[in-house]
């Protein structure tokens, strides 16, 4: 069984900082693309950062120059720096990996962690 499990949500203030990071555990042969999606209240899940096994990456518009995702292909680990947060950054955030594992690759998601920034 795979698992995807994230940390470093919280509150802070516009102008802050927060780094989110993601690790994938359980039976994985490999794992190609990593992500970061967010969904805020009332609105759909949205692409915010996407890192390929060979370190391509690719922003929403909304976060460039303000995100960088990265990943550590040792741990199994994806992360997401946010810096200069806006409130409308405010949403849950999930982790997204492609994963090999026993039978098939397939998308696993994490639980998700809250990030909410006050203005």
């Amino acid at each position: 069984q795979v698992q995807l499990v994230e940390s470093g949500g919280g509150l802070v203030q516009a102008g802050g900082s927060l780094r989110l990071s993601c690790a994938a555990s359980g039976i994985i042969f490999s794992i190609n693309a990593m992500g970061w999606y967010r969904q805020a209240p009332g609105k759909q899940r949205e692409l915010v950062a996407r890192i390929t096994k060979g370190g391509n990456e690719n922003y929403a518009d909304s976060v460039k120059g303000r995100f960088t995702i990265s990943r550590d292909n040792a741990k199994n680990a994806v992360y997401l720096q946010m810096n200069s947060l806006k409130p409308e950054d405010t949403a849950v955030y999930y982790c997204n990996a492609d994963i090999e594992s026993l039978r098939s690759v397939q998308p696993y998601w994490g639980q998700g962690t809250q990030v909410t920034v006050s203005s």
